[in-house]
């Protein structure tokens, strides 16, 4: 149940749905990273089909791609707030935004890292 305070604050599942949609929009508007992510997932998904991934080796991969672009738009939710919190440079808003991002870069070497291991043994067999 809403609290009367909080004007941000969903009152019902419909407007959670909602906004959580709105957040969906914003993040493919304006976060030009998270659009590099889709084509990444896109490449990955057409080589599911391609190599016959198992339905094991698709969960992986679906993981991994709901993973990274979830970090995007988490990095992207903490840099926007940042940004609102201290307009102006500062050490630690720095130190903010760039855990952030580097949390996002760090899953997606590692999906990088889940890819070549569940494509290289399949690609390396067509030869």
């Amino acid at each position: 149940m809403a609290s009367k305070g909080n004007k941000y604050k969903s009152k019902n599942i419909i407007d959670s749905f909602k906004h959580a949609f709105d957040g969906l929009a914003y993040s493919f508007k304006k976060t030009k990273n998270l659009l590099v992510d889709v084509v990444f997932a896109v490449l990955v998904i057409t080589a599911g089909f391609v190599f016959k991934v198992s339905l094991i080796e698709w969960a992986v991969l679906l993981l991994c791609i709901a993973l990274v672009m979830s970090l995007e738009m988490v990095n992207t939710a903490l840099e926007e707030a940042v940004n609102l919190a201290m307009p102006n440079l500062h050490p630690i808003a720095k130190i903010s935004k760039d855990v952030s991002a580097g949390a996002v870069l760090f899953s997606a070497i590692i999906s990088v890292v889940i890819g070549l291991i569940i494509f290289m043994p399949k690609f390396i067999g067509l030869f």
